[in-house]
């Protein structure tokens, strides 16, 4: 249970701004995106080599370098999706400053 005191330490405008302003990121579930797109591709690409009759060097060679490319691929896609999140938010923040700069009691009353 926590305590009324914790409590008031959590809401502190100095709590709450480290909480806002700290980056969430879930690698986890990003890693286990990758790894499931990662392994169904490469699967593709390796049935696909093995169906043509291509040699094991060449289907090693294609299975490797689609696992580099994919992986970049997904990573790269990622930190674009993160980006954008960050941005969102960021304009969010700068509009709700700008609110509570030119109409306090109207946000006042919106988080009432």
């Amino acid at each position: 249970m926590t305590s009324e005191l914790d409590l008031e330490r959590q809401h502190h405008p100095d709590a709450i701004r480290a909480r806002l302003e700290s980056p969430r990121s879930n690698y986890v579930a990003s890693a286990v995106l990758g790894a499931i797109d990662g392994s169904v591709t490469t699967f593709a690409i390796v049935a696909a080599a093995v169906g043509g009759g291509l040699s094991e060097t060449v289907i090693i060679v294609l299975g490797l370098a689609n696992l580099l490319a994919d992986g970049f691929s997904m990573a790269v896609g990622n930190y674009h999706a993160t980006q954008s999140q960050v941005d969102q938010i960021e304009r969010a923040r700068r509009i709700e400053n700008d609110h509570i700069e030119k109409v306090p009691e109207g946000e006042r009353e919106e988080v009432a």
